[in-house]
């Protein structure tokens, strides 16, 4: 469903507020929780194995780990393009081993995802590539060309509407595929490696956006094996290796 929207008040980044909790105060509300989850692929190999994690409402949370920890499989247990051969998956207080296939579209809608390869449309203009989420969705023209527009200055590529992908830099694609990630205002944002193919320069320009966005109200989980981010970061780290958590 498609609401009216208008300029979020941001944060700036570095003087982005901890979450602290007064004892007694009820505690946040988890957006997306796992349960002693197990995936195991073909030939017996588990990706991930019981992992028990919770991730809450508005939280910003970090998921590291070396290559083959289990960071990407997890990401796409959330949004339900593999299922878990054990464990359970809430998402938005979803349980998604008995999601009905006809329903992971409506789940889908609540996530915005951004990969580090952009996945963008290179035949296609940057509002091109934006739009596209509302056109399927039914948007009225008059409403895409509003939001985009929106969206693209809010990601700093005003200006950019009819540049191809392949005309920008990678940090300027990096910054298109957010824009379509969050152009349909997603309860949660799933980064996958998302700064892997840029300079650290451009990677804590990236991690900033991350953070705006965030602090407009969605939960982002972004998966990475950055050391300077991992280093540099005041949010929750949760550390994957060999498809366990690390305490």
């Amino acid at each position: 469903m498609l609401t009216e929207f208008a300029p979020a008040a941001f944060t700036p980044p570095d003087r982005a507020p901890r979450r602290t909790f007064v004892p007694g105060e009820k505690p946040p509300a988890a957006m997306i929780q796992m349960f002693n989850v197990t995936k195991v692929y073909a030939g017996g190999q588990p990706a991930l194995r019981d992992v028990t994690l919770k991730v809450d409402k508005g939280e910003f949370a970090l998921i590291a780990g070396p290559s083959g920890a289990g960071k990407s499989t997890l990401i796409r247990l959330i949004l339900c393009e593999e299922r878990v051969t054990n464990g359970q998956i809430l998402v938005d207080r979803l349980n998604l081993r008995r999601l009905p296939a006809r329903r992971i579209p409506a789940l889908r809608r609540k996530v915005g995802v951004v990969f580090q390869d952009f996945k963008l449309l290179a035949t296609r203009t940057v509002f091109a590539n934006v739009a596209l989420r509302l056109e399927i969705e039914g948007a009225r023209p008059s409403f895409i060309a509003k939001k985009v527009r929106y969206i693209l200055k809010r990601v700093g590529l005003e200006g950019r509407e009819q540049a191809f992908p392949p005309h920008l830099s990678g940090g300027e694609q990096q910054r298109v595929a957010i824009a379509r990630a969050i152009v349909g205002d997603p309860l949660i944002l799933l980064a996958d490696e998302p700064t892997g193919n840029l300079d650290i320069d451009l990677t804590r320009d990236i991690v900033r956006l991350l953070r705006e966005i965030n602090q407009a109200g969605t939960t982002v989980l972004m998966a990475t094996h950055n050391q300077e981010i991992l280093q540099e970061t005041d949010r929750r780290v949760i550390r994957l290796n060999r498809g366990r958590v690390e305490e």
